[in-house]
């Protein structure tokens, strides 16, 4: 009988055979990669063969020409000045917003009243429709009746009045006010939760040891916000250099070709210039740019969370 007993007890506290074997895990996963392949695998592998051809983006014909669209870019003038405004572009969206964003978060880090109000009111741009965003600072650069010109000219200052969107000097510095203004939620955000992880002990200890406030600064609460400057500046690169709506909306990549990217020059070859394949050459080229700067991100989050 005790045999028995213990046979049944083994069987109740063996390990229950997992139905369906080896193949179960696939299966519970094969809508996910279905999905995966579907819209990002498949259309990643078209839009590379598809910048090896001529195609026109319409004709169910084409031409395989290899690497001549890439070999094109070069040359191409306006491949150039798209180049150094996206450089402009990512310097300024980038080390505007971060430190507006730091200073904010170190603001609402202390003694404030108010701060889930003041949090929300920094933080909603960085949510609101980006084609609302650009409507709206369309409307505030008109140079006949909007609101920035108005109030120059109210002050007295009408020779600062100008058509902020119309010329080559202004316009991708106008745009960039905006863009600035909607980045800047989010590292304040970041760098809210990373200052309030930050233990009181060490500015205590740092004030015992006769610290001024911007010596803590230098030596606390900069070498502790290390892994949000990390993050706050990977993201910010990698949106930085796919850029596309924000200008496309304002001002269509004009005057000229003076707020001309790599996106809105992308978007013109395509849809407007039916060269598609060419047009998706440059898209291949933002994405491995993209790609390459963003792996040491996943890498370093890779590590953490292993």
């Amino acid at each position: 009988m005790a045999t028995v007993a213990l046979s049944r007890r083994q069987r109740a506290t063996a390990p229950k055979v997992q139905r369906g074997g080896k193949w179960s895990p696939w299966m519970f996963a094969l809508p996910a990669v279905v999905v995966y392949v579907g819209f990002l695998v498949y259309p990643a592998l078209s839009s590379l063969w598809f910048s090896l051809t001529d195609w026109d983006g319409l004709s169910a014909t084409y031409n395989f020409v290899g690497l001549e669209n890439y070999t094109k870019l070069p040359s191409d003038p306006v491949v150039a000045t798209a180049v150094r405004n996206n450089a402009i572009w990512t310097v300024v969206t980038i080390a505007f917003p971060t430190a507006i964003g730091l200073a904010l978060a170190i603001a609402l880090n202390g003694k404030v009243h108010g701060k889930p109000v003041l949090r929300l009111i920094f933080y909603t741009p960085a949510v609101l429709p980006l084609v609302s965003i650009a409507s709206i600072w369309g409307w505030l650069y008109n140079p006949q009746y909007g609101a920035i010109n108005s109030v120059l000219r109210l002050i007295g200052l009408d020779g600062l009045a100008q058509p902020w969107l119309g010329q080559d000097s202004t316009a991708l510095w106008a745009v960039m006010v905006p863009a600035i203004w909607l980045r800047t939620g989010f590292p304040m955000l970041l760098y809210l939760a990373a200052l309030q992880g930050i233990p009181k002990e060490l500015y205590e200890a740092a004030t015992v040891d006769g610290a001024t406030r911007w010596q803590q600064f230098w030596n606390v609460t900069m070498p502790s916000l290390r892994p949000a400057h990390y993050i706050v500046l990977a993201l910010s690169l990698i949106d930085s250099f796919k850029v596309f709506d924000m200008i496309y909306a304002m001002t269509y990549g004009g005057p000229g070709t003076a707020t001309q990217v790599m996106g809105t020059w992308m978007y013109a070859n395509v849809f407007q210039y039916y060269q598609a394949g060419y047009g998706t050459a440059i898209a291949v080229v933002i994405t491995l740019v993209a790609i390459a700067v963003g792996i040491p991100y996943v890498r370093s989050q890779t590590r953490e969370a292993s």
